[in-house]
C-alpha cells in the first residue's frame, strides 16, 4: 500500500475511533462534557484530513452515494460540534443532557458514510490483489 493511501486509511479509522468513543461516552454519561467535545473535534478534523488525501488519491470528488453522504457527513459533523460548543458555553441543564441523541444519529450517518466508502474500494482492492497475483504467477512460469 502506498504511504498516502496508508495516511489516509489509518486517519479515517483513527476519526471514526474518535468519534464513535465521543458518542458513546457521551450516551454513558449522559450529559455533554468538555471531554466529548475534544474528541468530536479531534474526530471531524482527522476525518477533514484523511477524506482530502483520500479525494488526492482518487483524483477528485466523486458524484456518487458515497461522495454525496461524505460531504453531508463533514457539512453535519461541522454543525455537530459548533453546536456542543455552543452548548457546552451555555451550559444549558437540558440541552447537556439531550444532546447525546442529536450526536447518535450525526454517528450513525457517518458510519453509513464510511461503510459506503469501503464497499466502493473493497471492490477495487480486490481487483488489484488479484492483478498482483497473476502477474506474479505470469513471472514465475516463463523464468
Amino acid at each position: 500500500m502506498k504511504p498516502l493511501t496508508l495516511a489516509a486509511v489509518v486517519g479515517i479509522l483513527l476519526a471514526a475511533a474518535l468519534y464513535t468513543t465521543a458518542a458513546f461516552a457521551e450516551r454513558r454519561a449522559r450529559i455533554l462534557k468538555v471531554s466529548h467535545l475534544t474528541l468530536f473535534w479531534a474526530g471531524f478534523g482527522v476525518d477533514v484530513f484523511a477524506t482530502t488525501l483520500m479525494t488526492l488519491i482518487s483524483g477528485g470528488f466523486s458524484l456518487n452515494l458515497h461522495g454525496v453522504l461524505g460531504v453531508g457527513a463533514i457539512l453535519v459533523m461541522l454543525a455537530h460540534s459548533s453546536w456542543a460548543t455552543v452548548v457546552l458555553v451555555r451550559k444549558q441543564a437540558n440541552l447537556l443532557r439531550q444532546f447525546h441523541t442529536f450526536s447518535l444519529a450525526v454517528w450513525a450517518l457517518w458510519m453509513v458514510t464510511l461503510v459506503t466508502g469501503f464497499a466502493l474500494a473493497l471492490p477495487r482492492v480486490i481487483a488489484r490483489s488479484k492483478a498482483k497475483q497473476q502477474t506474479g504467477i505470469l513471472i514465475l512460469s516463463n523464468g
